[in-house]
This record gives structure tokens, C-alpha cells and sequence, in this order.
């Protein structure tokens, strides 16, 4: 029987063990996982999402302090269009985050970097064109375009110095949505990407199908990208995600035409995950039934969540002012909406619970948006329980290794003791 390490992908001259960990923002792929993830010989992703908070609690600058004593005379405004991001701060700490996770990187593996379209920052294209390029100047090895389509993010950085040196791909989940990538991109740029994630509907949080993900089936979503790529003759790889739990698993794509696959879930249990420890054993003692799909997301794509996270429900005042990293780029943004309409049907000191929406910032911010894999309530599977119920933690080179060498479906447990 094979295993992953019987597979190799090779993204230029490099030659990798053919395991990509997912950018999970925000900091819950932390640099440590990342270079971790790299210095094993593999793909380990860092995220742009909310950089600001992030080298805030990283480097003790004080972005998000300023940011709010700036406009906090429009907190009870709901027309944010005056609310913008500092173009030069964004670039700063962008580069800060990026430039010292590259600096720590050891080994033969490669750091990426996962960055949504969605974050429109009230300025979406030019915030994107800086966080693109922020990365790039501070010697990310490569960016993975999430979140969106990314038609025009080509041309934001094709006349980057390092556009031709930076590992360059996008994430799909349909052919449709690739086929648009490339025409749109490779025309105008005169390059390919250079990998394909291929998301299906079992991945964790914000998912690129509708309320029918249910009938959909990544095997059958790769299959036709792949078959066209061959049809078209373009040698892309291809880097199927979600629901890939062990390295069973995995081998079964790589034998199937797969290059990679892209996993995340079962690294949300380990030391170097950004997540607090109680959450952590949130995720550990979930259940099948109290992991979800729904709409709260203001970005209007769909997210698999755990039920009970502090996020649904909650009545937290919009905090755009401090944040607003999904203001659309008239000042807009659903969840400060919908806040704002249930203030309206309450009496005077009354709190708001807002369960159409969730303030996606202030709670991913403060790890209250449980965003989860489908198979998350395995985890349990994966660890040893404690005396006290607890589950052990793992480390990134457990999970990593147990991906990379497991054959008949087993998952190595951590040594008793």
C-alpha cells in the first residue's frame, strides 16, 4: 500500500513533500505552524486576514488603537464610507508579518501566504494590491488567492519585480470558476498559475457552493478540472481540499491524478495553532451534529461552523471603526445592517442578538467564530483523553508526519504518558 511520502510535487525546482496546510486567519495558522509545516518539507500557509490585529498582538504595534481613536467620532454612524485603511500602515504590517515569518523559516518546504479577496476593506482593489505586493516585497515564497474569483489580481502585481518568482495559485471549487481565472488573468499576464486548490464542500469555513453543497463531491469536481486541463494540455497541479482526514485518504487523490493535497482540520488540535486552548477542546469534543453550514457570514458565501460558538447570536456592536475589513467599498457592510435593524425593534437599553449575521471581525478576532472542517467532531479520534476529560494536544510534527507516512486508514495516537 502507498503512502503520501511514496509522492512528490514539484512547484519548479522545488521538490516537496506533497502536503499543503490550509491559511487559517486569523493567526490561527500561525507563523510557528507554518514554518513548522515548512521545515518538514511540506506547504504551510500564513493569512492576511485582520494583519493588523495580528502584529498588534505579534509585535505590540498599536494599529487598531489608532485606527479607532481616529474614527471613533463615526461609531454611531451606520454610513461607514469615511472609515478607510492607512495604505502605508496596511503595507507595514503586512511586511512585518510576512518578513518575520520568512526570516524563521528553515528546511526544504515552501511558506504561503492565504489571501482573500473578500477582505474588501472599503477599498478592495487598492487594499488588495497592497497586501499582494507587501507580501511579495517581504519574500513570501508564495501566495494563495482565496476567497473570491480574483480576475484582476494578475494585473495588480504583474509588474512586480518578483511576479515571475512568486509561487502563484488560486483556489476553485468548480471548473466554471477556473475557467474564468485563466481567462481573465493568464491573457493579460502571459502566466499560469501556478498550482490549483481544489476546495470541495466538506472543507472549513467560508465554502465556495451554495445551500445545495450537499450534492456536490470533491472527487467528481477534480476529476473534471483535471480531465480539461489535459483536454486544454496545461500542466497545472492540482491540490485537492477538504474532507482529506488521514493520509489514507490523501494517497487516494494522489493515485487519482492529485500533485497535493491541501489539509487543515486536524492541525487546529496542535501546540503551534494560534487557537486558545479552550477552544481547541471545543473542537475536540464536538460532535457530528453540532457542526453546520450557514449564512451568518457577511461576505455572502456560506460557512461550516460549530453550533454553539459565541459568535451566533451574539449582539456585539459593529466595530468597523477598529476594524472593518469587510466593509464593501461603498461603507457597507451585512452584519452592521442587520444590527442596526434589530436595534430599531428594541426599547430604549435593550441588546440586540443578531442571528441572521455575525460581526465577523470582532468575532474572529477575539476566536469566537468556531469556523470548522466537516470532520472535525473526529478529531477525538486523532488524541488521547486525560484524566480530567481533556483531550492531549498534539504537535504540527505528529499530525504532519502521521499524513505523510499512515497506511490502511490508521491515525497515529500520541504516546501514552
Amino acid at each position: 500500500m502507498k503512502r503520501v511520502d511514496d509522492f512528490r510535487l514539484r512547484l519548479g525546482s522545488n521538490e516537496l513533500v506533497p502536503i499543503m496546510v490550509g491559511g487559517m486567519g486569523v493567526d490561527i495558522s500561525t507563523s510557528a505552524l507554518a514554518v513548522e509545516v515548512a521545515r518538514l518539507g511540506g506547504i504551510g500557509h500564513i493569512s492576511d486576514a485582520m494583519v493588523h490585529t495580528v502584529t498588534d498582538r505579534r509585535f505590540h504595534t498599536h494599529y487598531v488603537k489608532d485606527r479607532l481613536k481616529q474614527y471613533k467620532f463615526n461609531v454611531g454612524n451606520l454610513d461607514k464610507s469615511v472609515v478607510q485603511f492607512d495604505l502605508g500602515q496596511l503595507a507595514e504590517a503586512t511586511r512585518l508579518h510576512v518578513g518575520s515569518t520568512m526570516e524563521a523559516k528553515r528546511g526544504p518546504g515552501l511558506v504561503f501566504m492565504n489571501c482573500m479577496e473578500k477582505l474588501t476593506m472599503n477599498n478592495p482593489r487598492e487594499t488588495l494590491r497592497v497586501r499582494l505586493r507587501s507580501a511579495m516585497d517581504a519574500g513570501v515564497d508564495g501566495i494563495t488567492l482565496a476567497a473570491g474569483l480574483h480576475l484582476g489580481s494578475f494585473a495588480l502585481i504583474q509588474d512586480h519585480p518578483r511576479f515571475l518568482d512568486v509561487k502563484l495559485g488560486i483556489i476553485v471549487s468548480s471548473l466554471r470558476a477556473l475557467q474564468l481565472f485563466l481567462k481573465k488573468n493568464a491573457r493579460g499576464s502571459g502566466r499560469l498559475p501556478d498550482y490549483i486548490v481544489v476546495e470541495g464542500p466538506l472543507a472549513g469555513g467560508h465554502l465556495g457552493f451554495g445551500e445545495d453543497w450537499r450534492e456536490y463531491d470533491l472527487v467528481e469536481i477534480l476529476a473534471e478540472i483535471r480531465d480539461w486541463l489535459r483536454a486544454e494540455k496545461l500542466d497545472i497541479p492540482l491540490i485537492p481540499a477538504g474532507g482529506i482526514f488521514t493520509g489514507c485518504d490523501a494517497v487516494k487523490f494522489l493515485e487519482q491524478g492529485a500533485h497535493a493535497v491541501q489539509v487543515a482540520t486536524r492541525f487546529t488540535v496542535t501546540k503551534e495553532c494560534g487557537l486558545p486552548d479552550d477552544v481547541k477542546q471545543a473542537y475536540f469534543q464536538a460532535d457530528e451534529d453540532q457542526i453546520e453550514v450557514n449564512n451568518a457570514s457577511p461576505t455572502g458565501y456560506p460557512m461550516r461552523m460549530l453550533k454553539g460558538c459565541p459568535a451566533i447570536g451574539s449582539g456585539v456592536r459593529p466595530n468597523c471603526e477598529a476594524f472593518g475589513y469587510l466593509l464593501d467599498a461603498s461603507g457597507r457592510c451585512q452584519y452592521a445592517e442587520a444590527w442596526e435593524q434589530e436595534k430599531a425593534k428594541l426599547s430604549e437599553g435593550q441588546k440586540p442578538a443578531v442571528r441572521t449575521k455575525t460581526c465577523l471581525c470582532t468575532h474572529m478576532r477575539n476566536f469566537h467564530c468556531w469556523t470548522c472542517g466537516h470532520y472535525t467532531w473526529r478529531l477525538k479520534e486523532t488524541s488521547l483523553r486525560e484524566p480530567d476529560g481533556s483531550y492531549r494536544l498534539l504537535s504540527v510534527e505528529h499530525v504532519f508526519r502521521d499524513y505523510q507516512y499512515s497506511v490502511d486508514g490508521r491515525i497515529e495516537l500520541p504516546s501514552p504518558g
